[in-house]
């Protein structure tokens, strides 16, 4: 099969470091044939390092003049409705950095424009790329279909704040000022200080709240939310309690993230390595104690391969068809309903 050309909308730090360095080493399943870059200093010193034969200062040029089969466009995502809508209504298939949108509303307007163009649209939730993740995933489906350690009871996740570039080399840079793109506004619902508490959780923690469902398989609602912004608690449509620690306390050169899945006789735990790490998976751990055997524990090894190289792998598969993206925009909306609701729950307090 030939290889897919690759556009990029925006070549930024994130850009460079968590998608572009990934793609480019992909020989073989993919060419990253054009950019698009509001700065052209940064755009010259992008394209060079990375041998990208064509540079655009606006991504309707690259869409209308680049042939690319897919588009990679790693922006803020407050901008994503001033972008995203044009990739969408040309039919490319486009991936975006995590969130989808700031607000329910906003994200529901790239999820029509999604259905209504019949276009892939992945969001970067690039945690369900992981391989430990992905290993975790196929273990907990296991044990729910065979019943063998009990019923799924609790699902906790843990997330300190900690040294999240763990060693990445920096990307290149520019001093040229940043244009003007318009910003997709706060929330109608809320006060500018629950919407400046609406971005925070959204940036901070809302991969987290997307992982909660790919471990569960299902959805979930939030129940109870302490006044510190510490620790947020919830039931599964099934019933399963979900909880998620955010910054119960902070490393500095560290990274602790961690995925607890319990059932009755035992639990999957996947322990996270810096989201920019480079080349590096997760962790996990299987302990079982099922009554009839002797209690084991498991620490399968993973492949040197780091989520975000996976990521930009499963993006290629879903654009050509091969399997279904790790997370569409669809799914990513139900992620700001969370959202939503746990800032409408921090209100009691207020």
């Amino acid at each position: 099969m030939s290889r897919l050309k690759i556009g990029f909308v925006g070549t930024g730090g994130m850009g460079q470091m968590a998608h572009l360095s990934n793609y480019t080493q992909l020989h073989e399943l993919c060419e990253v044939v054009a950019l698009a870059e509001v700065r052209p200093q940064l755009a010259r010193s992008v394209a060079d390092r990375y041998g990208i034969s064509k540079i655009y200062d606006h991504h309707m040029e690259l869409i209308n003049h680049a042939k690319v089969d897919a588009i990679v466009a790693p922006q803020l995502y407050r901008s994503h409705l001033a972008i995203i809508p044009d990739i969408l209504k040309a039919g490319i298939p486009v991936f975006t950095e995590k969130p989808l949108t700031l607000t329910v509303e906003a994200g529901e307007q790239l999820v029509r424009l999604a259905e209504e163009h019949q276009t892939l649209h992945m969001v970067g939730y690039h945690k369900r790329s992981d391989p430990a993740m992905e290993y975790a995933s196929e273990r907990i489906e296991q044990w729910k279909t065979s019943g063998e350690y009990g019923r799924l009871q609790y699902i906790r996740v843990t997330m300190p704040p900690g040294d999240w570039i763990g060693g990445a080399d920096a990307p290149l840079s520019s001093n040229e000022p940043y244009p003007f793109i318009p910003i997709e506004p706060g929330s109608a619902e809320f006060t500018d200080e629950q919407n400046r508490q609406l971005d925070t959780f959204v940036n901070y923690y809302i991969h987290q709240v997307n992982a909660i469902r790919y471990l569960l398989k299902e959805s979930y609602k939030i129940t109870y939310a302490d006044r510190r912004g510490i620790l947020l608690t919830g039931e599964s449509d099934s019933g399963v309690t979900v909880a998620l620690e955010m910054a119960p306390y902070q490393t500095s050169i560290e990274w602790h993230e961690s995925m607890l899945v319990c059932f009755e006789k035992g639990f999957v735990r996947v322990d996270l390595p810096p989201p920019l790490a480079r080349q590096q998976a997760g962790k996990v751990t299987i302990m079982k104690d099922n009554g009839t055997d002797s209690p084991s524990y498991e620490l399968p090894v993973m492949p040197n391969r780091s989520a975000m190289r996976q990521q930009a792998m499963n993006f290629i598969a879903a654009v050509r068809g091969e399997r279904p993206a790790p997370c569409e925009s669809k799914e990513a909306l139900e992620d700001l309903k969370v959202a939503r609701d746990y800032i409408r729950l921090m209100q009691q307090y207020q």
